[in-house]
């Protein structure tokens, strides 16, 4: 008897000292309902959020009767003027049409949005009682179609309102947004999948977005037939954007390393850092890529190769969308919003554009190089993967290995020689640090913290790729 009195003395003691964050307890502040995070400086869970996906050749047929089933009265198509010539645009209007569903379309979306492109799509969805959105494209058409329908929903809001501090005011959506599918024409930014929206903001010339999961998509429509439209290097531009997806989530700082620890469920930001179900999947497209990436690139009608690397980039959307990127989508930001006279090969744009996938990649082995140090292992296995022969290979030597498989890949894809091809020189450099240090959002999830010098020797190093 007395032992068990001891024993229950002892399970008192350690209940009164115990951690009172929610991940040890049930305890609430009275009158809120809220629980607040009292003894630790880092979060304790993860959430893993995405979108309903349907895959399959022809699939897009089906849109029309998903638009009466949700008993839609007036759609609004969001596209751009390339893509509204092209057939992935002709058969979501055909479907719509034989299903009888009322739609308005809005093809004026810009390649690389900028947030004056965000509000003109914002105010024509102002304009009209869309009880439903489809967006048919690239992440442009995407992420743009996820800000208008954000925005409709919150007429009063101020455009800043939403966007990621500390640029914007980085509020929380709390009312609901009407429903979106996303129809994604290329094999990269994953947008069908998650809650982020990006665009270059224009006063600063640098890239930054809106993260949330209100914004996903209900449903990502992913018809492998639209992939065979994509030139050879919009092709190999939205295979980076999947490389990197896959690379910086897996390496990103993990979860339970991130602070601040959230009061609430409603302040866990959409990127929590690396976490055991992210990692499936990035390193399952991380394999795809390795497989097929080449093949895409280089044969526009290999339909396996294209179908692939479609699915890998829906596999790398719900990795990175739930764990996050970190430097190579930091730093890639300014470079894309300063951008001087580059025009990508094989873009049907009428500005200079530097696409996404390439600002993201032209940076990787620098980075990769530094962060290795944190994760030797995964940044081995990366290489590894990628096709790079790891026997006897140190751990101090994780990052040099994988920075040299990925310059081999990318000289194999006739990626152009670093910034100083893209039109930037080192006087550029300080420009780039500064449009980086508002990338908080990102690169705090480096798994190797980084200081202002550190980010001027990393964009030093990727002047010249080879």
């Amino acid at each position: 008897m007395a032992g068990r009195d001891r024993v229950a003395h002892l399970m008192r003691q350690l209940a009164s000292a115990a951690c009172r964050c929610p991940a040890h307890s049930h305890t609430f502040h009275q009158g809120t309902g809220q629980a607040t995070c009292t003894a630790r400086t880092t979060d304790y869970a993860f959430e893993m959020a995405s979108s309903n996906i349907r895959y399959g050749e022809g699939v897009t047929r089906e849109i029309g009767m998903d638009l009466v089933n949700m008993s839609a009265r007036k759609v609004c198509v969001m596209t751009d003027k390339n893509l509204s010539r092209l057939p992935p645009v002709k058969a979501v209007l055909d479907s719509l049409a034989h299903n009888g569903v009322p739609y308005l379309c809005y093809d004026n979306v810009r390649v690389e949005p900028t947030d004056t492109s965000f509000k003109e799509a914002i105010a024509f969805a102002k304009k009209e009682n869309f009880d439903v959105f489809v967006a048919v494209g690239g992440g442009s058409v995407i992420d743009t179609c996820k800000a208008a329908n954000l925005y409709a929903c919150y007429p009063e809001a101020d455009f800043l309102d939403f966007v990621n501090a500390p640029i914007g005011k980085g509020k929380p959506i709390t009312r609901a947004l009407k429903p979106l599918i996303a129809v994604p024409t290329t094999a990269g930014t994953g947008s069908e999948t998650t809650g982020v929206a990006i665009f270059d903001y224009e006063p600063l010339k640098a890239k930054t977005g809106i993260a949330n999961r209100a914004l996903r998509p209900v449903l990502g429509i992913v018809d492998p037939l639209h992939t065979l439209h994509m030139p050879s290097r919009v092709a190999a531009n939205s295979g980076f954007d999947v490389l990197c997806h896959a690379l910086e989530s897996y390496t990103a700082l993990p979860y339970s390393e991130r602070s601040p620890c959230p009061p609430t469920p409603l302040h866990r930001p959409a990127y929590q850092g690396s976490n055991p179900i992210s990692d499936v999947w990035a390193r399952h497209a991380l394999n795809i890529v390795a497989k097929y990436m080449k093949r895409a690139v280089r044969d526009q009608g290999d339909v396996e190769a294209r179908s692939s690397m479609h699915l890998a980039s829906v596999f790398a959307g719900i990795g990175f969308g739930n764990a996050g990127v970190h430097l190579c989508h930091g730093m890639s930001y300014p470079i894309a919003g300063n951008v001087k006279t580059y025009k990508a090969k094989e873009y049907s744009v009428d500005h200079p554009v530097v696409p996404h996938g390439l600002s993201v990649v032209v940076t990787s082995p620098a980075v990769f190089s530094f962060t290795a140090s944190m994760c030797p292992e995964r940044h081995l296995e990366a290489a590894q993967i990628l096709g790079a022969d790891i026997t006897n290979v140190k751990r101090a030597d994780a990052g040099a290995v994988l920075a040299d498989t990925l310059r081999s890949f990318l000289f194999d894809l006739q990626v152009d020689d670093g910034l100083l091809a893209l039109g930037y020189t080192k006087d550029d450099i300080p420009a780039l640090v500064k449009g980086t240090l508002p990338q908080e959002r990102v690169t705090k999830l480096s798994p190797r913290p980084h200081t202002e010098e550190d980010l001027t020797e990393l964009f030093a190093a990727s002047m010249k790729l080879y």
